[in-house]
């Protein structure tokens, strides 16, 4: 919170910019601040700023605002920008609908200001008053709050005595974090408000028929008091929404979008991979090079060049392309305001889990890398939305993950056909494999809402901004260092020390065997039951640092090399498969242990960073391989009943 003063006509005015938010409903910290303090340190004037351009969002904080206190000023912002939309506000008219003062303010404008600067003084003098026009709620609901009002009359202290309406509505709509601040901050903890019966299950519909009525007033405002001056572009985005936003379209439409971005991130991740990787051999060799001139032994050379090296530039090869296409891509459509349109479709399904619509754009973030959409879940004001969110991102297939899923299913289900529909089932299968992440998300949010996580939806009041023009230079810039090279500068610090790890597995021997083989020996039994084999899943537990390992160490593991094997053929890659005992079982099995087990360390690191607590990261482990092992184990069994 920043302070700062002015003074005005001989008097000195201490301000405080308290965090900008559009609603004082608890649903984030900033909200939580902001309403704290206008209820609890009795300012004199309360200045709400709303923007001109779009009024009708801004009013809902205003109607909240107004229930509380009022002495407030509404202060119309932006006016010059609204002008250049063609958009005039009839300010006195809006004065009179709110029933407090309204002034309009042009930032770059001093004299605007000083209107401003007079309408705060003249409040806070008592020169004028306002007596704010609160929102008229349906009867059943109005009838309540005069009842509950009634008895808070009598305990209420004095001085917050003007609370008692707003207070009421608290308590219908049994918001508990707000309840906990009255408890605490007028009756001093001794639990009055908390001990008055409200039925917990009507109390959420209650708040959202409170929440639809001052929706509904806002948009009749502002129909009043907005005068367009020119052809305005509301009214075409309002039929794009119709569209986007829609029963029918919406949901195909957004599945349209992310099936061309995955089409363009995995189609244009090739040639420049492809780049990177003989970069990386031209550049390996001359190391060799260097190194023999320099008469470094073997000992040395072969665990950081064939070890630490091959590892950390497969890791980039691989994963920087993917990453540099999709998340500017991705930062686009945020720019362009599509993806609140998605958040929207998708909120009432996760909504039904017991969660928050906005999981659905931390998703989206996880198909181009799961550390992303962890890191992207601060977006979520829950704690505990946020935490599902989290622990539930891995679900859907990383950039890592996909030409892994697209190898196997060109091979063993693609393979089952000839010709063109070879490629269209293999993507059929990639697909649903897709679909089937997604229903796991959604089962397992709500089963963890149901658990060790239980609580209630918080109210998702979406603000869908308007369409614009996106920056594309800065997109660029923010995409790639934002959160290309964030993401992928944490998997290169996990990457290096797990190369050096893989190739002393496969050159240490133990007995007659490598140490590599050793372990997949050791866990061949039970890969058996999950219809996988030892080296499989030894690959998988080695390539927790990056994804994109798995297929390398497995290749490694069959042909006995002592370093990573890099095939681009994907003929060659199955006949090494087949010849080592895949079936059609062993590589439905390998796709759905891909798409549920544990996520890399990049992405564990950074739910530790953002729950500050290692259990939940343990959980983030634990939760998606438990699902993974146990699809595994029923798909192998009904496979060995009925084949």
């Amino acid at each position: 919170m920043l302070l700062g003063f002015f003074e005005f006509k001989n008097k000195k005015f201490l301000l405080f910019d308290i965090p900008g938010t559009y609603s004082l409903m608890s649903n984030s910290e900033e909200e939580e601040i902001a309403r704290d303090f206008i209820c609890f340190e009795k300012p004199n004037a309360t200045v709400v700023v709303v923007d001109a351009t779009c009024l009708e969002k801004s009013l809902n904080l205003v109607y909240q605002t107004m229930e509380i206190t009022s002495n407030i000023i509404v202060c119309v912002n932006l006016l010059d920008e609204a002008e250049k939309k063609g958009i005039e506000i009839d300010l006195q008219l809006l004065s009179e609908e709110l029933g407090v003062p309204v002034v309009g303010t042009i930032a770059s404008k001093k004299n605007t200001l000083i209107d401003l600067q007079e309408k705060i003084y003249s409040l806070c003098d008592k020169k004028i008053s306002s007596s704010p026009n609160l929102i008229k709620y349906p009867d059943n609901i109005e009838k309540n709050i005069s009842e509950i009002s009634n008895g808070l009359k009598s305990i209420l202290p004095k001085e917050h005595s003007s609370l008692s309406r707003w207070i009421s509505l608290k308590i219908l709509d049994y918001d508990e974090k707000i309840i906990a601040s009255i408890n605490d901050k007028i009756f001093c903890n001794n639990n009055i408000i908390s001990s008055i019966k409200i039925d917990k299950n009507s109390s959420s519909n209650l708040k959202n028929i409170i929440v639809s009525s001052i929706i509904k007033k806002c948009e009749e405002v502002s129909e009043k008091v907005i005068i367009l001056t020119k052809h305005n572009k509301k009214s075409y985005t309002r039929k794009i929404d119709k569209i986007l936003t829609s029963k029918t379209f919406g949901i195909p439409i957004m599945l349209l979008f992310l099936g061309i971005i995955f089409w363009i991130t995995i189609v244009g991740a090739n040639y420049p991979s492809q780049l990177l990787s003989s970069f990386f051999n031209y550049l390996q060799e001359k190391l060799l090079i260097l190194f023999n001139n320099l008469h470094i032994p073997d000992f040395i050379t072969n665990p950081i060049i064939y070890g630490i090296y091959q590892t950390t530039t497969w890791v980039v090869s691989v994963m920087l392309p993917p990453m540099a296409i999709f998340f500017p891509i991705f930062t686009l459509l945020e720019d362009l305001g599509f993806l609140p349109r998605i958040a929207f479709n998708l909120d009432k399904c996760f909504k039904k889990c017991c969660t928050c619509g906005k999981q659905a754009l931390t998703m989206c973030m996880g198909f181009g890398c799961n550390a992303a959409g962890v890191v992207g879940c601060r977006i979520i004001d829950s704690k505990r939305e946020k935490i599902i969110a989290m622990l539930t991102n891995c679900f859907v297939p990383c950039n890592g993950r996909f030409p892994f899923l697209i190898t196997i299913a060109t091979i063993f289900i693609g393979g089952l056909v000839s010709g063109a529909f070879s490629s269209l089932l293999a993507t059929l299968t990639v697909l649903l494999i897709v679909l089937l992440g997604i229903v796991v998300t959604i089962v397992v949010s709500k089963i963890l809402s149901k658990t060790i996580l239980k609580g209630e939806p918080s109210s998702f009041i979406l603000e869908l901004p308007p369409y614009r023009k996106p920056q594309i230079g800065k997109v660029i810039v923010r995409s790639i260092f934002d959160r290309t090279l964030f993401v992928l500068g944490r998997a290169l610090a996990i990457a290096a020390p797990a190369g050096l790890i893989i190739w002393l597995l496969a050159n240490l021997h133990i007995g007659d065997i490598t140490a590599l083989a050793f372990i997949a020996n050791i866990l061949d039994p039970f890969a058996q039951i999950m219809g996988l084999d030892g080296y499989i899943l030894t690959a998988f537990i080695l390539g927790l640092p990056a994804n994109e390992i798995v297929l390398p160490i497995i290749l490694m593991s069959y042909l006995g090399n002592s370093s990573l094997v890099s095939l681009e053929d994907t003929f060659a890659i199955g006949n090494i498969l087949v010849q080592n005992g895949w079936t059609f079982i062993t590589g439905l099995n390998v796709m759905i242990f891909c798409l549920l087990h544990f996520p890399c360390s990049t992405t564990l690191i950074s739910i530790k960073k953002e729950s500050g607590s290692f259990k939940w990261s343990a959980l983030g482990f634990v939760i998606p391989t438990v699902c993974g092992v146990l699809l595994c184990i029923c798909t192998n069994f009904i496979w060995n009943i009925f084949v």
